[in-house]
């Protein structure tokens, strides 16, 4: 059908039903001028589809219909929770937290709202806070659930509700088979036609709950000393809370990137702000540079992630200025389960990390005599792990203290980290010392992820599809031992849609669709065990060029 001719009656039926439900003037407006320019495209982007649960709870674009982040699909959404809440106990509860993107405010007013009127007695942060701190306040305050108005690290058009569970749940995210029940009551609110009720109260839960956030995550260490560090929280809203957390625990301020220090929705400098991607640690960098300090931190916009640099080498004599080395999640992960697995007296304890995250941390375990087990990717999973000690993945997320945040913490492992560089600092060395004393203990391994993002979702089916049907005997020069397709499980996972490859040498090759971008990620791993630190290097960096360059063309095939 042509755009003259119009769009399909049940798409323009559903755009005006839209329309009687939306209390927004802006996406209203939206859907008005669609219908007007009858574009059967926008609106079967719009009205096709609508958002589901996936890694990371609710998360798409701003905009109008309910494949989009709005107020009707965030009330839809609440009044779908309440029900099943009502379902668990007689008098529930919630906690309510957002962070500085557009709309975040609003859609946090909307959810408590929703939920009060339904019966939920609902409580909203005190203001725009990170992440950690609505994960913090749903054990805090005993709540049986916690909504937090974030997209974390994605583009700025977008926004996103993660839901998390109190009571048995721990306050993790929610996971099979609360994960579908929610969903069932979201479908039924949908199905009336109508717009929830809202109650038009959003009481403050008491600063008190961020006191105590900040004075627990204070706690992660004891250490002390100076060190010249930057920070940045990428146009998010870390600062306010890292700056209370390392006054309260005594460690040294940063040097703060200022043209990333208060939170700006439209996120100038960092149009990406996902501190893995390229540039968005240009600023920090440069601030390094003029400041002369020897450690990078940063946290993104809604600070549950840390990204870490390090120097790499003297400054240049000619120049000036050092190379820097950004750690990949993984090194950072195995630094920090070396320091806790290093320091802990629990017997039985566990490492956990997501399937597509290093193999090292199962060596880190057998060294020290502590439990090792691999997860679905998401700290909905992860924060489930037995004894959990301590849990990542490679994205930059680390869960270093469990008993406080079931949930990746950036701004508790930015604290760990920290503490780590003060100590290495009080003995002359380095983080990259102490990277290179692990490596010697238990190996070098090294990672690499290639992605490929997509306009066409149906992209990724195909290619997935494509390797499910005719698997490679090879990737890179490396022989395929076997294939792990864990759509159908294992006997340690759920079913995921994820290839895993066992290569020769140790090497690994996983693909999988990300579960919060219009992403195909395929994640590459290799270890070396030969003497010298020269040698591992050269072997790992040969053995990832060669991986690097069998992925781009089995992707490409």
């Amino acid at each position: 059908m042509s755009v003259a001719e119009g769009p399909r009656p049940a798409l323009e039926d559903d755009a005006r039903a839209w329309l009687a439900l939306d209390p927004d003037p802006e996406t209203r407006a939206e859907v008005q001028d669609l219908l007007d320019r009858a574009d059967e495209a926008g609106l079967q982007d719009r009205f096709g589809e609508r958002l589901v649960f996936g890694t990371a709870g609710l998360r798409g674009a701003l905009g109008a219909g309910p494949n989009r982040m709005n107020r009707v699909v965030v009330q839809q959404t609440s009044a779908g929770l309440a029900a099943f809440l009502r379902g668990r106990t007689d008098r529930p509860t919630a906690v309510v937290g957002y962070d500085g993107r557009r709309n975040s405010r609003v859609f946090a007013e909307d959810a408590v709202g929703v939920l009060r009127a339904a019966g939920v007695e609902t409580v909203l942060l005190p203001r725009a806070l990170p992440t950690p701190v609505l994960a913090f306040a749903v054990r805090d305050l005993d709540a049986d659930a916690g909504v937090m108005i974030t997209a974390s690290h994605n583009p700025a058009p977008d926004n996103g509700y993660k839901l998390y569970l109190g009571g048995p749940d721990q306050g993790s995210q929610l996971v099979a088979p609360a994960d579908a029940a929610v969903l069932a009551e979201i479908e039924r609110v949908v199905a009336t036609g109508a717009l929830p009720a809202r109650s038009t109260e959003a009481p403050l839960a008491d600063e008190g709950v961020v006191e105590r956030y900040v004075a627990a995550t204070a706690a992660v260490t004891d250490a002390s000393g100076d060190l010249d560090w930057v920070y940045t929280p990428m146009h998010g809203v870390g600062l306010e809370t890292v700056r209370a957390v390392l006054a309260a625990a005594g460690l040294p301020a940063p040097a703060v990137v200022a043209e990333q220090a208060e939170p700006d929705a439209a996120f100038p400098t960092a149009p990406f702000p996902n501190p893995e991607e390229p540039g968005t640690l240009d600023l920090a960098t440069a601030l390094a540079e003029r400041t002369g300090a020897t450690l990078i931190l940063a946290n993104d916009p809604d600070a549950d992630r840390l990204a870490v640099a390090i120097p790499d080498g003297p400054a240049s004599s000619a120049s000036g200025r050092r190379g820097w080395r950004r750690l990949t999640g993984n090194d950072v992960g195995l630094l920090l389960a070396w320091r806790i697995a290093s320091g802990t007296t629990a017997s039985g304890g566990t490492l956990a990390c997501s399937v597509v995250s290093t193999p090292g941390l199962a060596r880190i375990a057998e060294r020290f005599g502590l439990l090792h087990t691999e997860t679905l990717t998401g700290f909905k999973w992860i924060s489930r792990a037995p004894a959990l000690l301590f849990g990542f993945e490679e994205a930059l997320g680390y869960l270093v203290d469990p008993e406080v945040v079931r949930d990746k913490d950036g701004i508790s492992a930015l604290v760990a980290v920290l503490a780590a560089a003060i100590e290495q600092a009080a003995e002359g060395r380095g983080l990259a010392d102490l990277l290179a004393e692990i490596e010697a203990a238990v190996g070098r391994f090294d990672s690499a992820q290639v992605s490929l993002r997509v306009e066409d979702l149906s992209r990724i089916a195909a290619i997935t599809a494509s390797l499910r049907a005719d698997p490679p005997a090879e990737i890179g020069g490396f022989a395929v031992e076997s294939v792990d397709d864990l759509a159908g499980g294992s006997d340690d996972l759920p079913p995921t849609d994820a290839l895993r490859y066992r290569l020769t040498g140790g090497a690994r090759v996983i693909v999988r669709p990300s579960g919060t971008e219009p992403k195909l990620k395929v994640y590459l791993d290799v270890v070396s065990d030969v003497a010298t630190p020269e040698e591992r290097r050269r072997e790992t960096d040969a053995a990832l060029a060669a991986l690097r360059t069998g992925v781009d063309a089995l992707l490409a095939r």
